[in-house]
């Protein structure tokens, strides 16, 4: 065996010896490397440290998903593991899918990203009858004078004026708050409108949009933006801060910036998708993840949104179309994060390297841990996490040493 392994090494190339990293390692972005053995204990520890109650990490090197592994439980009422394979919602992981789709119907003709959404349809959008329980009301639209500039490049990149959620408003209604296209303010509604639009021109609904050209050709056999009966055998619920078992919602109708019902696993596979450029003409990536418009706010959501600072400036940070980005010594760096109810979720990748990672956790406590493994897996210390208000677990303690 020794002499076997004698006649491998000197079969390679003296110049390649050096640069010879054994499989069994992960590559991280500062050219440091650990093993999966490694990685899967200090995220064990983490996971324990910080309460998390699931958590699923994927971590790609090479535009290759290399590690996969699923940590603490489905519920904590029944105690059953959480696994690659079990359905979890994806919350606003939705954005990041629906802008692949929405560049590959831009490829295919059937939109552009800077005509006006409205010049699409055959009356005002608040003209239409409303098909859903809320999203497609867009009645209190009647008397604004600024919706009609939205185009799809604003939906995408969160300029179109408005509120995240119509909820947000004293009144709830939906109105536009500036002007269209002049800064960043984080939008779900956006996206959905830009859905709206396009279900209307196309007669099709978002849904057989995304099995069409996005999940079946990917082979996402367990995403879908609504709930599936095949989920059932297999699905986990939402954890708040203290481990109370929250409910899970079925009843959702399809919003492209929101209702993603996924895996850990076929999530992945979308992320290696992105990294591999499948799907779309190489141009259309770089649209992508080209800086359409800088972010200087404090915070992205919440009252410090609206106050700008120069906090980081350091990593340009920016948007592109449905991914935030930022710029690193290692390229830029594409980011897509997600919150909801007892799930919190975060994704990045580093086209130019080659590596990523994906968390996913059905519990209120994984933010706190998100810093750090950003840190231990990838090296990432890049994403905003002050930005995206992940305070770290042992903030207080930390703060106490001081």
């Amino acid at each position: 065996m020794r002499a076997l392994l004698k006649l491998l090494l000197l079969a390679v190339p003296l110049g390649l010896l050096a640069s010879y990293v054994p499989p069994t390692r992960l590559t991280r972005l500062d050219g440091s490397h650990i093993r999966p053995e490694e990685l899967t204990r200090r995220i064990q520890e983490l996971v324990d440290s910080a309460h998390v109650h699931g958590l699923a990490v994927a971590v790609f090197n090479h535009n290759q998903t290399m590690y996969e592994h699923a940590f603490g439980v489905k519920s904590m009422a029944t105690k059953v593991p959480l696994r690659m394979d079990t359905e979890i919602y994806g919350a606003s992981l939705s954005k990041a899918v629906f802008a692949v789709l929405v560049l590959k119907l831009v490829e295919e003709g059937q939109l552009t990203l800077d005509e006006p959404l409205q010049h699409y349809l055959s009356q005002p959008i608040y003209a239409y009858k409303p098909q859903t329980r809320w999203h497609d009301n867009y009645a209190a639209l009647r008397t604004d004078t600024l919706y009609a500039r939205i185009t799809a490049r604003m939906c995408l990149n969160h300029t179109t004026g408005f509120p995240n959620w119509r909820w947000d408003e004293k009144d709830q209604k939906l109105r536009v708050r500036f002007r269209p296209g002049s800064r960043y303010s984080y939008s779900g509604e956006g996206l959905v409108y830009l859905q709206v639009v396009l279900e209307k021109k196309l007669d099709r609904p978002l849904e057989d949009l995304m099995q069409e050209k996005i999940f079946r050709p990917l082979g996402m056999e367990n995403s879908s933006y609504h709930w599936l009966p095949k989920f059932e055998a297999n699905y986990c619920f939402g954890h708040d801060t203290a481990g109370k078992v929250l409910e899970k919602d079925k009843d959702n109708e399809p919003r492209s910036a929101s209702t993603l019902e996924t895996t850990p696993a076929d999530y992945a596979r979308f992320m290696a998708a992105v990294l591999q450029r499948k799907l779309l003409r190489p141009e259309s990536w770089q649209e992508i993840f080209r800086t359409q418009v800088r972010v200087r706010s404090v915070q992205q959501m919440g009252p410090l949104s609206r106050k700008d600072s120069t906090l980081n400036d350091g990593i340009r940070l920016g948007y592109g179309l449905g991914w935030g980005v930022l710029q690193s010594p290692y390229g830029p760096g594409a980011f897509k994060e997600g919150h909801g109810d007892g799930f919190q979720h975060y994704s990045i990748v580093f086209p130019q390297q080659g590596i990523g990672v994906l968390l996913m956790s059905n519990s209120d406590n994984a933010e706190s841990a998100f810093p750090e493994l950003l840190h231990l897996t990838i090296a990432d210390r890049f994403t905003p996490t002050a930005w995206e208000n992940y305070v770290p677990y042992n903030h207080a303690q930390a703060v106490s040493k001081h």
